[in-house]
């Protein structure tokens, strides 16, 4: 048997719509395998109910399917589904690392990264790469088509969940098919700036960088309270404040010293609007790691 954990991740973080992604410290995916004739999968843990166990139709199930690699798989989700944190992808990822070593298939970073896509089109019905780079590179991570770029970072970063589900299809089923020339730019000139706050290690450039007009408003309008959350944050000492991945969780950029104030503040303002909630103070973590054999 081998053992991996994959930890949450954050996509789109505003201005980076299925490119930027980043690792939390937590929480995390732990993923169990063994060798077998053929793939079967068992889910415990946070929202086990809702998820299939039918390797056709789980994100782990399609990532042994497309390495070849049948297995006993384990599942203890750390992740919530539906909670914009990238549970499908933290499955996936873990698998994916889990499979690679057990099977010797020595795949790079990169070809991790496109496997556990796939089995990202298993729950979205399309294979991003947003959410699974950061959860197996670390980091903070940029897709492209031509590759994936992993930056590491370290910027205070609050994550809101509350208690309330956006399923991945329904958030990509409100994004607009077309953008004012203006609202480009916008975003343009905000994913610089977060990159740049990235690489700078600077909460104030990320926070900025996270504002976008186009299509985190049409998904805010799922999360009840939204706009309260981040007014809250803001007020609290947040330097940005945006949808995280498909919502609904909330994700804030702060500096050190504000960011238990600024998870306080989210938590009390979804109460306030009658929607428990759970905030996880985190920075930009590491990656899908071994525990052991």
């Amino acid at each position: 048997m081998l053992t991996v954990r994959a930890p949450a991740t954050s996509a789109n973080l505003g201005s980076g719509f299925d490119v930027f992604g980043v690792a939390l410290d937590r929480p995390a995916d732990v993923v169990s395998v063994e060798r077998a004739d053929e793939t079967t999968i068992e889910v415990s843990g946070a929202g086990a109910q809702y998820i299939p166990e039918d390797p056709r139709k789980n994100t782990a199930g399609v990532v042994a399917r497309e390495l070849d690699a049948p297995a006993h798989i384990r599942i203890d989700k750390g992740v919530r589904p539906s909670s914009g944190l990238g549970s499908s992808a933290a499955s996936a990822a873990a698998t994916a690392v889990a499979l690679d070593a057990l099977y010797e298939r020595n795949l790079t970073g990169d070809e991790l990264v496109r496997v556990a896509a796939e089995g990202e089109a298993a729950v979205s019905g399309e294979a991003h790469a947003d959410n699974v780079a950061p959860s197996i590179l670390g980091g903070f991570t940029v897709v492209r088509d031509d590759g994936v770029f992993s930056v590491d970072a370290d910027v205070p970063l609050v994550a809101c969940l509350p208690d309330i589900a956006v399923s991945t299809r329904d958030a990509r089923g409100v994004v607009p098919e077309s953008a004012a020339m203006d609202d480009v730019v916008h975003t343009v000139g905000s994913a610089a700036t977060l990159t740049a706050g990235m690489q700078r290690d600077d909460p104030a450039l990320v926070g900025r960088g996270m504002d976008e007009r186009v299509v985190t408003p049409a998904r805010a309008k799922l999360i009840d309270g939204y706009d309260d959350v981040c007014a809250a944050a803001t007020d609290a000492g947040a330097t940005g404040v945006t949808v995280s991945g498909a919502g609904p969780a909330i994700i804030a950029a702060c500096y050190p010293a504000r960011q238990r104030a600024v998870a306080a503040a989210m938590v009390e303002a979804f109460e306030d609007a009658g929607v428990d909630a759970r905030a996880y103070r985190s920075t930009v973590g590491s990656g899908a790691e071994i525990l052991g054999e």
